[in-house]
């Protein structure tokens, strides 16, 4: 059974970007002095912060919640992302957390913040839980002079008989010297189902792979999102040892058309809301 688990979560999980496990944050203290003038240093050195209850944890996850991220943009690699989780220490309570987190685009030589945008509730989590912040630095051109870039929020439980994981896709974009969303919450990978624990279960998993279309709407290109679904329902054979049955894949194919705002997202691919 937990060959099973593992060879779907790993499915799951195939589309991560390669790209977005590197950090650039650097010298993490003058990078957000610069964006936050009145933020320290914890005691212990593992976060900073803000008053009055506000903390941003560094890199190395504290208390299972992700950290710092940066990322140098290669569209612009005179730019450095930065992902700021704003966690609400008086609210996170219990494993549990309540927060924000703001978007940051900054000059890599003078650090100052060029553009800026605070994402509510993102890093809400319960019995859900985040377990990890990258960015995606893929190419995504929307139009001429316009790049997007990708934040992934990777998402699980704790149930053995239960599992869940999920993998959510907010795209941004630099329009007007402002940064905005373009694209909210849409799965990209995704794993779940019901089982007994040592074998017998029926599970599901999903990848979803994008691609940029030639066909305009609004002023930005379509979005091609080519969904892959797998099932598979193991049990013990007559030796008892835990054998896959794997279903037929399928696949299906969704267009994202800008609307002048924001790619809205097909019900089939929205991600759950924050708690």
């Amino acid at each position: 059974m937990r060959i099973v688990l593992c060879a779907l979560a790993l499915a799951a999980a195939s589309l991560w970007p390669a790209q977005a496990a590197a950090d650039d944050c650097g010298d993490a203290a003058s990078l957000l002095r610069q964006a936050y003038p009145k933020v320290q240093k914890s005691a212990d050195g593992r976060s900073f912060t803000l008053e009055p209850h506000t903390s941003i944890p560094l890199a190395v996850p504290q208390d299972g919640m992700p950290g710092l991220v940066c990322k140098v943009w290669p569209a612009h690699n005179d730019l450095l992302l930065v992902a700021v989780p704003l966690i609400d220490s008086v609210q996170s309570v219990d494993g549990q957390h309540v927060g924000d987190i703001e978007l940051l685009v900054v000059d890599r030589k003078t650090l100052q913040v060029r553009q800026r945008l605070l994402q509510p509730r993102l890093m809400n989590d319960d019995a859900v839980a985040i377990r990890g912040i990258e960015f995606d630095t893929g190419r995504y051109g929307l139009a001429p002079g316009v790049t997007a870039f990708g934040l992934r929020i990777d998402m699980a439980n704790h149930s053995q008989p239960n599992p869940f994981n999920e993998t959510d896709l907010r795209l941004y974009a630099i329009a007007g010297n402002a940064l905005r969303a373009v694209l909210d919450g849409l799965v990209v990978a995704g794993f779940g189902g019901e089982g007994d624990t040592n074998c017998a279960g029926s599970f599901h998993s999903s990848q979803v792979s994008l691609a940029m279309s030639p066909k305009i709407h609004r002023g930005y290109h379509d979005i091609i999102a080519v969904e892959r679904q797998d099932t598979d329902e193991p049990f013990p054979d007559k030796d008892g040892e835990c054998q896959s049955h794997p279903g037929k894949s399928v696949s299906r194919t969704h267009r994202l058309r800008y609307d002048g705002s924001r790619y809205p997202v097909p019900a089939a691919l929205k991600a759950m809301d924050p708690p």
